[in-house]
């Protein structure tokens, strides 16, 4: 069903009257609201002619990732707000078995598309919700770009039970706690959001943003926050857009035609407010589970690598989101459907290949996914990049770190460099190099949706296709400093670059998510919260976007390469197609090179792999084994990994250094998921012990570890390092007798 209506007007239907009791059940019913267009520019040129909530993330529209997770939750009812593209997102959804409640088999009971024809921001459309009076009571407000798989019964059970206790209490943000995980998604943010939290009750006492680009690093408090006993400033949350609201939130949007946007509008005039309004805001901070939203091209790369990494399982390839899907897991940690055509030495590793998708001999396709039906040449080389369905690449091209959209054509020996953009229909000639500054747009249409001149000079002489001048301020107050630089001008491409940041292309961020770790040979950029009035602070580092690029840098170095490292070890540890480990051997030096990686993050990437490979192995699904059997079978399982083990990740008979590399499986231990502390303390027993009757560490280097104070300085550790207690005694005991048994040959000489 569709509705349509004017910015701001009631011209929803009236609500029926109901019987006696029926209101109650009805706001027993969740409902979601899905913002389905995001009023921004940073996907043009693809987004002109298709909503962003429909372009392919790994092969799979975004919206399907929004609405898993929402049924995932038990949403019943939903909402999708429609602009530019209305009608082919409607028809997407009539046309799905999944989500349209017709076919009897979605988890729906009801799905509605409203209209807003002349909305130009978010705040129209919560205010045009307001006026249609069709939401009942709370309702999950998320954006048609989310990714996420964590569960929601908490936040939603806390959140009821705080609007029973204050009917002030409106809304509950979710917001997913960065911590200590790899995923880059958690390290890809132009703002970060500054969030100032009660810590007892988790109440969000102000709200402000930070960017790389801004000329100092500070944000002013209000007074008002010195007026709680305790309070943190918290830059180590990923927002994703994931809010629990109550029909006041809207009334809220209705009463001030001011708010565009959902934070920096609505959320920091609300929580300014207060004293006026009287409405209290909540933060749900989650620990678990992936959380993201896809709302620019950079984070668009980074979850799709996410995604091939496998962390937002279940939503990965191999699960087969969409009906008609059949992909299967391969080697080399790809995932490739069923009907595709591989010459025999061409080479996939780590990537994603749709159905009726041809390679020809020579061609090598890394770390990227390819939709269906394309025509991939002879010796064609495919590096971190994403083509969607339909698209020919001739023999002899290159193509690296960048996005063709639908029937797109490139010719023979062509070269698309870093950052291209490539959008629908465009056709590059044979030959043709197209430049690498900047980094090449290139469409059919202009930015008005009109027809655009072919430029020659650009795509060749048989070729069609022109610039595409990229747009910024999408959606960033114009009001700055004149001197002040728009941070948007860094979202509008896949690589964050500007004449007054030297960034690299993995990641601007200041947030290291690998930084638990002490460190005398790596710089470590990291981020965590102030504090005030409480004498329990953390041990972080301010919790303010630093402008200093060399740390964003060398930050950026350490998440490349421990995210890479670790994926490529855990994917041939797994690999049951072979029993040779010096192919992973190979990969892990060269990204060692690649990335000038210090031996403290090669040790510390090495035991997280094989950690992460022995804790699997306890699973019923991967063999249920117990703590010995599982610590034997991670390190033993392939040929050569115990020398590699001993050779590089260790690398020394050093006792300082075999006491790091225990103290790296000891807090990697504490990264896994469902591992309590006591099983995840017996694992580590049972994988110290097999490396010393393995001769890969000696005694003195675990009683080192043992008695290091960095073993013992959390709760945690503490309970891990506990279990390790009848190691360390036999240790010791079998210490003992061997220097009796040295006195007593002494004695005899």
């Amino acid at each position: 069903m569709s509705k349509q209506a004017s910015k701001g007007a009631a011209a929803g239907k009236a609500k029926k009257p109901t019987k006696a009791g029926t209101e109650e059940k009805r706001e027993d019913v969740l409902q979601a609201v899905v913002l389905a267009d995001s009023f921004q520019d940073r996907f043009r040129p693809f987004s002109l002619e298709k909503p962003r909530c429909l372009l392919p993330l790994a092969n799979v529209p975004l919206i399907e990732y929004t609405l898993e997770f929402l049924a995932s939750n038990g949403v019943q009812d939903v909402f999708i707000y429609c602009g530019a593209h209305s009608e082919m997102i409607e028809e997407y959804i009539h046309n799905s078995m999944r989500w349209n409640p017709a076919h009897g088999i979605s988890p729906f009971a009801s799905v509605e598309f409203i209209r807003v024809s002349d909305a130009t921001s978010t705040g129209d459309f919560l205010r045009d919700l307001d006026g249609r009076n069709l939401i009942s009571g709370d309702f999950i407000l998320v954006h048609g770009d989310v990714v996420a798989n964590v569960p929601l019964d908490a936040a939603l059970a806390k959140h009821r039970a705080r609007r029973e206790a204050n009917r002030d209490a409106c809304m509950t943000m979710v917001l997913r706690e960065i911590g200590d995980q790899p995923h880059r998604a958690a390290n890809t943010r132009v703002i970060t959001p500054i969030f100032v939290v009660e810590p007892s009750t988790g109440r969000c006492l102000q709200y402000d943003e930070m960017h790389p680009l801004q000329s100092d690093g500070y944000m002013i408090l209000d007074p008002a926050v010195f007026s709680y006993p305790e309070f943190e400033i918290r830059s180590d949350l990923i927002d994703c857009g994931i809010d629990i609201c109550t029909p006041e939130v809207l009334a809220l949007w209705s009463e001030s035609f001011d708010y565009e946007l959902p934070r920096k509008n609505f959320l920091h005039g609300v929580l300014k407010d207060f004293e006026l309004n009287g409405k209290v805001i909540y933060t749900e901070i989650v620990e678990e589970g992936y959380a993201a939203r896809a709302n620019t091209l950079r984070m668009y790369d980074c979850i799709s690598k996410d995604i091939l990494g496998r962390w937002t399982f279940p939503y990965v390839p191999d699960s087969n989101m969409v009906r008609d899907q059949a992909y299967k897991r391969a080697r080399e940690g790809s995932c490739i459907e069923d009907g595709t055509k591989l010459a025999k030495d061409s080479k996939v590793t780590k990537s994603v290949i749709g159905r009726r998708t041809t390679a020809g001999a020579g061609t090598t396709i890394t770390r990227s996914i390819i939709g269906r039906r394309c025509k991939i040449g002879q010796n064609v080389k495919i590096e971190n990049s994403y083509i969607w369905d339909d698209t020919t690449v001739g023999d002899g091209s290159s193509i690296v770190n960048s996005i063709l959209a639908d029937s797109v054509i490139i010719g023979k020996d062509c070269i698309i460099p870093e950052g291209s953009l490539i959008s629908y229909g465009v056709h590059i000639s044979d030959g043709t190099h197209l430049p690498t500054t900047p980094a090449p747009r290139i469409s059919l249409l202009t930015q008005e949706g009109k027809p655009a001149s072919t430029e020659a000079s650009l795509v060749g002489k048989s070729g069609s296709g022109a610039f595409f001048k990229e747009t910024t301020g999408d959606d960033i107050d114009s009001d700055n400093d004149e001197d002040e630089v728009d941070p948007s001008a860094l979202d509008g491409s896949l690589f964050y670059t500007h004449p007054n940041l030297n960034l690299s292309s993995e990641s601007i961020s200041t947030l290291a998510s690998h930084s638990s770790f002490d460190s005398d040979d790596e710089d470590q950029a990291t981020s965590g919260f102030l504090q005030a009035g409480s004498s329990n602070s953390r041990n972080r580092l301010s919790s303010f976007a630093s402008n200093d690029s060399e740390a964003a840098a060398a930050a950026e170095k350490s998440d490349a390469f421990h995210g890479d490292a670790v994926h490529g070890l855990v994917d041939a540890l797994r690999n049951a197609d072979s029993d040779d480990f010096d192919s992973a051997k190979l990969e892990f030096m060269g990204l060692r090179l690649a990335n000038d990686a210090s031996d403290g993050m090669m040790r510390r990437a090495i035991a997280e792999a094989f950690v992460s490979r022995a804790s699997e192995l306890l699973s019923p699904e991967n063999g249920g084994l117990d703590s010995k059997k599982a610590a034997e079978t991670a390190f033993t399982e392939k040929k050569g990994a115990v020398k590699f083990i001993k050779e590089v990740g260790v690398g020394s008979e050093k006792e300082t250094v075999q006491a790091e590399f225990a103290l790296a499986m000891q807090k990697s231990l504490l990264d896994v998921n469902g591992l309590e502390g006591s099983k995840a303390g017996r694992l580590l027993a049972a994988m110290l012990q097999q490396l010393y009757i393995l001769d890969v560490l000696e005694e003195d280097g675990i009683l080192s570890w043992w008695g290091d104070s960095r073993a013992a300085e959390t709760e945690g550790l503490r309970v891990v390092r506990g279990e390790c207690r009848d190691l360390i005694k036999w240790l010791e005991e079998a210490e003992e007798e061997e220097s009796e048994e040295v006195t007593e040959d002494e004695d005899s000489e």
